[in-house]
């Protein structure tokens, strides 16, 4: 394996497991959030920045950059809306804090969301019950959007039915 892909793949573990701290912790928006927060937007960043490196699959631009786009997207999103969510709760601006505590919810779990799909699709394309079929590029497809909808699907369930658990300490008791 190369220092690239070791970089990445160090990174990608990373993130998983960051995420999962995150997303684990009780209370959010405390010190401890914000930190593992912030290292797992540093450990995204350098998934994506990574990944816009490797082209072997498909000696181009392929789904995976596109994907990574899409990523690199989510996080920045992300990360901007936790900010901003900072800086209207030191202005004494709860609604406008509650709102983009939201945005920064949703971009957030679906960023860890889209990580696990890549990590399902990637370890799907290395059973070797599914090299042992062949079936080439279609099955490939097949079985990373497959893992990919699954993944996505358990994921969106669980964002929609947690929301409001998660976001009740932010909402705002009216609209200014």
């Amino acid at each position: 394996m190369s220092t690239l892909g070791v970089v990445h793949l160090v990174a990608s573990v990373a993130s998983i497991v960051l995420g999962a701290l995150v997303l684990a912790q009780g209370p959010k928006g405390d010190r401890q959030h914000r930190q593992l927060g912030w290292a797992y937007v540093v450990a995204m960043m350098t998934v994506n920045v990574t990944a816009f490196m490797i082209y072997r699959l498909f000696g181009g631009f392929g789904p995976f950059h596109a994907a990574a786009i899409i990523s690199l997207t989510g996080i920045v999103a992300g990360a901007l809306s936790a900010r901003r969510a900072r800086v209207a709760r030191l202005a004494g601006q709860q609604f406008l804090r509650s709102n983009r505590v939201e945005v920064h919810y949703w971009w957030m779990t679906f960023s860890y969301v889209g990580l696990v799909a890549a990590l399902a699709s990637e370890a799907i394309t290395r059973l070797p019950a599914l090299r042992a079929i062949g079936g080439g590029g279609a099955m490939f497809a097949a079985a990373v959007g497959g893992a990919t909808a699954l993944v996505f699907a358990i994921g969106s369930f669980l964002i929609v039915t947690r929301r409001a658990r998660s976001l009740e300490p932010f909402r705002a008791s009216r609209a200014p």
